[in-house]
């Protein structure tokens, strides 16, 4: 997502904490298609006045809730499942420029990244199983491409072409190379991109221009011992290179520091469950500027806010 970088209050401090039992912020009223409703959230947008974008994904549609708000407002789609201009299918991520006010949304099973303008709509890019995305601050899109295990990155505005192979593309797999169902992706200041490998459960970093990635969570096969993941999703790093990870499958966020042998749980990890300090798969992860933590917690279809304690 885009200015994914986590914000000045937070730079430089490490150790950080979390009240364990959160707010909901969005959604939390049950499954359904209500404004005050979300049906699997799978990701997150916070903007500079906290207010939240979420791709909701079984709605097919993007929902803006204003900070403080009861209830969301519909910003693209919402006119039913279909490949329409105007339709949304499963979408599972998005990027929201402020200035121009235009949301790049991952159209997921319609396979496309499309753009919505004042209700306008563009087709970015075409043909492409894309899960994750993430803009750089040199204008560059990195698109996620689930289906054939690889990231492939975008100047931004210049759709013409397929894009450059920037993580993956060596087909299916567990070699530093490849992936096996990338899903969220990260890129830091250094365009090094960080993928969450779910089916490897693992988070891979692939440096600017390498050949392949090396492992900086997980990797240590499926599970929910401090040194394992269990079917990652949302991934996203501070300035010190601390690594946060949705570990969906074992309803906690864990926090991993590059070359470290095992992570911290973060928040959850008590179980799957519906009660403030429980998460239910959650998926997409962002922070405000002050530090709060924001989880996309999917199967309880509900926003949580973990606030910064030190």
């Amino acid at each position: 997502m885009a200015d994914q970088s986590i914000c000045p209050p937070m730079k430089n401090k490490i150790n950080l904490k979390w009240k364990q039992n959160a707010i909901t912020v969005a959604g939390g009223n049950g499954e359904g298609q209500q404004l005050n409703q979300l049906h699997w959230p799978d990701g997150i947008f916070i903007d500079e006045k906290k207010n939240i974008f979420i791709p909701d994904s079984n709605n097919h549609r993007i929902v803006e809730w204003k900070y403080n708000a009861k209830e969301g407002q519909i910003i693209a789609g919402g006119n039913r499942e279909g490949d329409q201009m105007d339709q949304l299918s499963y979408p599972t991520d998005l990027i929201v420029d402020q200035q121009s006010h235009s949301i790049i949304i991952a159209d997921f099973s319609n396979t496309r990244v499309i753009q919505w303008l004042n209700q306008t709509q563009q087709i970015l890019i075409d043909n492409v199983f894309c899960w994750g995305l993430a803009i750089d601050k040199h204008g560059f899109l990195y698109v996620s491409n689930w289906n054939k295990n690889e990231v492939r990155r975008w100047k931004v505005g210049e759709y013409n072409d397929k894009g450059i192979v920037v993580a993956g593309g060596n087909g299916q797999g567990n070699q530093l190379n490849q992936f096996h169902a990338p899903r969220s992706i990260f890129v830091d200041e250094d365009q090094s991109v960080y993928v969450s490998d779910e089916s490897n459960h693992r988070v891979m970093k692939w440096r600017k221009d390498a050949k392949e990635g090396i492992i900086v969570a997980g990797g240590n096969g499926q599970g929910s011992n401090l040194d394992q993941l269990s079917n990652p999703r949302g991934v996203i790093v501070d300035y010190l290179g601390q690594i946060y990870v949705a570990d969906a499958a074992n309803n906690r966020v864990m926090r991993w520091c590059e070359g470290k042998e095992e992570g911290e749980i973060v928040v959850g990890g008590n179980g799957s469950g519906y009660q403030s300090n429980q998460l239910n798969h959650p998926h997409g992860l962002s922070f405000d500027d002050e530090g709060n933590l924001y989880v996309a917690d999917v199967a309880n279809h509900r926003i949580q806010k973990f606030e910064l304690i030190s």
